[in-house]
């Protein structure tokens, strides 16, 4: 089941994702997060199965975990219209 965030995402992004081309759709299909990026979310993560997180910290890493949420339910969305369907 869907959490109410997942679900509010989803909704905001609907009239976004239709309006993709296929191609459009593909390239956000394939968005990375820098090594950069994917090596601190790593380092964050390890520090917060530790419980060794600052409260900065944990802030910092709640924004990652939100964006990779965001992202996550975008390119699901993308994937479909990449593949020739709907965003639905």
């Amino acid at each position: 089941m869907l959490d109410f965030e997942t679900k509010l995402l989803d909704e905001i992004l609907d009239p976004v994702t239709r309006s993709l081309s296929p191609r459009a759709a593909a390239k956000l299909a394939k968005l990375r997060a820098s090594r950069a990026m994917q090596k601190r979310v790593d380092e964050l993560a390890d520090k917060c199965g530790e419980g060794t997180l600052t409260e900065e910290e944990r802030a910092e890493y709640a924004a990652y975990v939100s964006v990779a949420n965001l992202l996550a339910i975008l390119q699901a969305k993308v994937r479909r219209i990449a593949a020739g369907g709907t965003a639905a």
